[in-house]
């Protein structure tokens, strides 16, 4: 079923890439893994995916005892600062540093860990109470705090558009996260990313400049309560 999803998924990308004037491999798949048996995993892993996001911390440790590195492992949910000690060590990309406190929890566990962590700070786009996410007005400022570190590597941007039925009703967020991304390279820091775009909506958020999808559903299917998750 995942093979199959895939070229699905593959083919509304290719479309909206063409519609955007893009290329596909401008594009990266994460494969939000969360709530999904290691066997889906294992089953995307031989359709062919790499990367994989998890919301938590402690399914996302379960998990990689069990697949190791094989997978690149992104965070994506909401991260507490007591949480980076675990995962600080092998994770890919954490997608959700929205303030300073935090990114200096990242740099603290990257030295014990000698290496450097890669992280998106993740903005608040929506006006949505239910998000997180530092203020668009204030994204430049955490962007230089952070661009100050020397263990924490700041990559771009990460947002989620409004929960509606319509994906146009994202447009305005991730245009509004492109016009950040674009500015703030402006003022001298690259920014290489902006993940942003679901599976409702990641059209869109192609059209708008995506260079990360997060994408769980349109891979694995709907999610089940009662799943076990290893």
């Amino acid at each position: 079923m995942i093979a199959q999803n895939r070229e699905i998924l593959e083919d509304r990308i290719r479309r909206a890439c063409e519609r955007a004037g893009r290329e596909r491999d401008e594009i990266c798949i994460v494969a939000v893994s969360k709530t999904f048996a290691v066997e889906r995993i294992r089953e995307a892993m031989d359709a062919g995916f790499r990367d994989f996001g998890e919301n938590y911390v402690q399914e996302l440790e379960e998990k990689r005892s069990k697949l190791g590195h094989d997978p690149r492992w992104h965070f994506v949910g909401h991260l507490q600062t007591n949480k980076v000690k675990y995962i600080a060590g092998y994770v890919h990309l954490i997608h959700s540093v929205d303030n300073f406190r935090l990114a200096q929890e990242i740099q603290k566990r990257a030295e014990k860990a000698t290496r450097t962590v890669d992280v998106l700070v993740e903005v608040h786009t929506t006006g949505e109470a239910t998000k997180y996410g530092v203020l668009p007005d204030r994204t430049e400022e955490l962007v230089r705090q952070i661009a100050g570190l020397d263990r924490v590597r700041v990559h771009g941007l990460m947002t989620m558009g409004p929960f509606s039925d319509d994906p146009n009703d994202s447009r305005p967020s991730f245009r509004r996260l492109s016009d950040l991304k674009r500015r703030i390279e402006d003022q001298g820091i690259p920014m290489s990313h902006l993940s942003m775009g679901m599976t409702h909506d990641f059209e869109v958020a192609i059209e708008e400049g995506a260079t990360i999808l997060r994408i769980g559903t349109a891979i694995f299917g709907e999610r089940k309560k009662k799943e076990r998750t290893i």
